[in-house]
């Protein structure tokens, strides 16, 4: 059969068509030396193949398995002779890592940890935080975020009845230093005194407390808010210069320094500091090169050779850029503006108890004339001003104050903003044998007049003074500390092992900084909570303060904790809660989530009516209820489906909705047909500017001029008193009698809205009842409705919201099609180019992601069946409440809408919806001052 079908192919020419085929293909003529070039390629190419392994193995592994041996893979002579030599080649080639035990010395493992770190900084307590904290790399640093144990509510119990430490060290410090009128002269250039506190409050400006603002460009105070800072003035020491630290989070601070040195037009830079990596101290600076000297035959192998230099541990400002300046002066005023970031470490302790984990940790540094060792500068600085008389008193009236702050029972009783400075001994050497939880003594100053004068009074302004200020003694305290190793060696050598060990004279002495926190201050309950101190120290120290406040009982926590604390205060978190600044990388960072999940996985956020889920359009929010306001003049309930009747009333604001929208009825629970979007892109279009946005496609982008945050303190506790919720028969009017504040009158609020148009208000909201709400939630105005089915039920929940139609879907499916076709029908769209899509519908629609809404976006305060009022920053069930509570922006002419037309005894409820969910529910709306 094979014979007959080769016969009939070869009859039908198949063969021989073949050889015709190729006679016909064949040159007449070929060029030899290009022939011979290509082909002399292709041996070349050939050859190169087969001397290259193809694969990753070693030689002895490219053997059978019966001639393998265990020895071959460090001894080339167990090899076969034939393979010898091309496994000496392989050794060369091999990189030689050091093991493990070369990896850990000392000296290897600093330099490790320096390469490790030049993109993101460490922190001094980086080791101990990464061997307990999940680690995240944020704002060029590497710091701890939350606690790899369970430890959530631990730590609210230890803010609550105890002590959380936390590092702060990563917060910026930039120092002003120069003559006090031409501080103040500019400086109130960049803040208010409509905000609360500024930088010329005489309280603050003595020394004696620390101040907190909120800083702006200059002269440009409500706009271009820069961020809020704390700052603290030296006390006046009879020179004509003052020195002054401006804290703030380190996302703040290359704006905040662009606006300092533009006001004091420092642009020279003082100096350019290339500085050296700094041991921790001399004692290992010494025995690293005895090190060295011992290792000199390993070291001959590296690169460097001879000149390879020890490795050191970067402290402070060895992190810095090295060719980078951090020191500025100014031609016309002297100003210097220094950057002491890294310079200065910042612990906080957060806790009712704080201050007996400082007072069994720290002890006042002991008097000192006499200097320990004239070799090195030991405490030099402190047998010299041990010497004046003056500053000996103080020391002393500094270490009684010190004492007495064992008897309060919370570091709230305190002056808000005290500061204490101190000197104190090495923390090391008061080392517990095992870790104990510092307790209050109550009795030793229950009845004692001092502690009555420290709170009413506070610290005395001569108190408040630290040689921390002075930069010498910082740098002599950092250089000149003892190492772990000599401790350790002093301990080993006492006659009873782990009795107190007394360093006398070699003793080192600390100039720290005490500053208390006062916790929350606004609203009227759990006055105080959060409260604590915080303790600057010189860089070099940060583990040696660490550890000992580690074995007082203390719990740590990372940034997660530090959100908490901000959240149970009900206070702004920087950078979390600044609506413009920082929203885009949040945003980011959810879409790349929401794109990671299957599609059938994914929330179809169109359907559930959420325009913007993970961006909230502060922007174009404002000019929405400004245009609201524009369209018509009077404030009527958001339920009325008739604005025009409105309007022929004589009332000048009024709900320009253009929909009427259908809902579940509570009692059946059925839902009717979904809603229905007037314009058929999904836009609703108005005549009016308001439909116009600087925005993008989706809404992402957002300019600091479309709107500003409210912070007038006046203007807030007079909002805060119209939404203060109704318990009894007139309370209302008491408590704004009380306070001082007009009843809400339209001549009130009027001028308010005339001169805030685009504002948005800082608020905190309480669930009624069950809910969790979570980031970016809609806060919604109820319609009477909802009032009238809350009357009836206690137990009702809330509305829910229809679902909408995705007008976006077929245009998904249609872009799915096109992209199968294209790829399934390559070769014929190649031979037919008339065939090939439109390339201008393909990129119209690339941006399209099934469940977001793609087009620009409609006006958000209609979009759904509740009026849209504001968004939701951060949201959470409350430990310390017991519900649902949740913290965000409102628009102001959107919240004196409401509260124009709620009912006297509904004032300040609203609805909270969270993006994918189409239930809403009650919550109690407050602004707290």
């Amino acid at each position: 059969k094979g014979q007959n079908r080769g016969e009939r192919g070869r009859g039908r020419g198949g063969w021989q068509g073949g050889r015709q085929n190729v006679s016909e293909e064949m040159p007449k003529y070929i060029t030899v030396s290009t022939f011979a070039q290509a082909r002399a390629a292709e041996i070349n190419a050939m050859l190169k193949a087969v001397a290259q392994k193809s694969s990753n193995s070693l030689v002895f592994q490219t053997l059978p398995r019966h001639m393998r041996r265990r020895a071959m893979s460090h001894n080339i002579k167990r090899l076969p002779r034939r393979l010898q030599e091309i496994a000496r080649k392989e050794k060369k080639e091999q990189s030689k890592t050091k093991c493990r035990k070369a990896r850990r010395r000392h000296i290897n493992l600093v330099a490790e940890f320096n390469r490790r770190q030049r993109k993101n900084i460490w922190l001094e307590t980086h080791i101990w935080h990464a061997k307990r904290f999940h680690m995240v790399k944020k704002w060029g640093y590497c710091l701890g975020d939350s606690p790899t144990e369970k430890s959530y509510r631990a730590c609210y119990r230890a803010m609550t009845k105890h002590c959380l430490l936390q590092d702060l060290s990563y917060y910026c410090c930039l120092e002003l230093t120069g003559k006090e009128n031409e501080f103040l002269k500019q400086l109130a250039r960049i803040c208010s005194n409509d905000t609360g506190l500024t930088f010329e409050e005489t309280c603050c400006l003595s020394g004696r407390f620390e101040g907190s603002l909120n800083l702006y460009r200059a002269d440009r105070y409500p706009e271009d808010m820069l961020g809020p800072v704390t700052f603290i003035w030296k006390p006046r020491d009879g020179s004509e210069n003052r020195q002054l630290w401006i804290w703030m989070h380190p996302a703040l601070k290359q704006d905040v320094l662009r606006e300092l040195k533009a006001i004091f037009q420092c642009s020279k830079p003082e100096e350019i500091c290339i500085p050296q990596p700094t041991t921790a101290s001399v004692q290992e600076e010494k025995q690293m090169d005895v090190v060295l000297s011992l290792g000199k035959k390993r070291k001959k192998e590296d690169k460097e050779g001879e000149k390879a230099v020890p490795a050191k541990k970067i402290i402070g400002d060895g992190t810095r850029d090295p060719f980078q300046s951090y020191s500025w002066v100014s031609q016309t005023t002297g100003i210097v503006i220094s950057d002491r970031t890294m310079e200065i470490l910042r612990y906080r302790l957060i806790g009712p108890l704080s201050h007996s984990v400082l007072t069994e940790t720290l002890k006042a540094a002991s008097l000192q004339t006499e200097v320990a060792d004239s070799e090195t500068e030991l405490n030099n600085w402190w047998v010299e001003n041990c010497k004046d008389s003056e500053k000996v008193s103080l020391h002393q009236r500094q270490s009684a104050m010190f004492e007495l702050l064992e008897g309060i029972s919370s570091p709230s009783e305190m002056p808000p903003g005290t500061i204490l400075g101190l000197t104190v001994g090495d923390p090391r050497v008061n080392l517990p044998k095992k870790k104990t939880k510092a307790m209050p003594d109550f009795e030793k100053y229950q009845d004692n007049d001092k502690v009555r004068q420290l709170y009413l009074e506070g610290v005395p302004v001569d108190c408040a003074y630290s040689f921390i200020w002075d930069r010498d003694i910082c740098k002599n305290v950092t250089e000149n500390k003892i190492s772990e190793q000599d401790l350790n060696h002093m301990r080993a050598q006492l006659l009873v092992p782990g009795s107190h060990l007394d360093l006398g004279p070699c003793e080192s002495k600390i100039p720290i900084l005490l500053v208390q926190q006062p916790g929350k201050m606004a609203g009227e309950d759990r006055p105080g909570w959060g409260s604590g101190w915080d303790i600057y120290l010189p860089k070099g120290w940060g583990m040696a303060f660490w550890i000992p406040f580690i074995y007082r009982g203390v719990r740590v926590g990372g940034l997660q904790e530090a959100l908490k604390h901000s959240e149970y205060q009900r206070t702004p978190h920087t950078p979390n809660d600044f609506p413009v600044q920082f929203a885009k990388e949040l945003e980011t960072s959810l879409l790349e989530k929401f794109k990671r999940r299957p599609p059938a996985k994914r929330a179809n956020y169109v359907k559930l009516g959420t325009l913007s889920p993970f961006i909230c359009p502060w922007g174009q929010l404002t000019k929405n209820w400004e245009g609201r306001m524009k369209a018509s003049g009077e404030f009527v309930h958001p339920s009325s489906p008739h604005p025009e009747r409105c309007a022929s009333e004589g009332h000048s604001f009024c709900d320009p909705k253009a929909e009427v929208v259908k809902e579940a009825s509570p009692e059946t629970g059925e839902v009717e047909e979904t809603m229905e979007i007037t314009s058929s892109e999904g836009v609703l279009k108005t005549d009016d500017a308001t439909g116009t946005q600087d925005f993008d496609e989706r809404g992402e982008t957002m300019t600091t001029s479309d709107f500003i945050v409210l912070r007038s303190e006046k203007l807030l506790m007079q909002l805060s008193a119209w939404c203060y919720p109704t318990a009894g028969k007139d309370r209302r009017v008491r408590l704004i009698s009380r306070l001082g504040q007009k009843e809400m009158t339209e001549d009130v609020f009027l001028p308010i809205l005339m001169s805030y148009p685009r504002a948005l208000v800082w608020v905190n909201l309480s669930l009624l009842r069950k809910g969790n709400p979570e980031l970016h939630a809609m806060i919604c105005i109820p319609t009477e409705d909802d009032f009238l089915h809350l009357s009836k039920d206690k137990l009702y929940c809330g509305p829910q919201e229809p679902k909408h139609r995705d007008i976006f879907k077929h245009k998904v499916q249609k872009l799915k099609e096109e992209k199968k076709k294209k790829k399934g029908n390559t070769k014929a769209l190649e031979s037919d180019p008339t065939s090939v899509p439109d390339k201008g519908t393909t990129e119209e629609h690339e941006d399209l992601i099934l469940g977001l809404w793609s087009d620009a976006l409609p006006d958000v305060t209609s979009h759904c069946s509740r009026t849209l009022l504001g968004y939701v920053t951060r949201g959470d069930f409350s430990l310390a409440v017991g519900c649902g509570e949740a913290l965000g922006f409102v628009s102001l002419t959107g919240l004196l809408y409401m509260l124009h037309n709620q009912p006297a005894d509904k004032k300040g409820l609203v609805l909270l919806r969270t993006p994918a969910s189409l239930q809403y529910r009650f919550a109690r709306l407050n602004i707290e001052v």
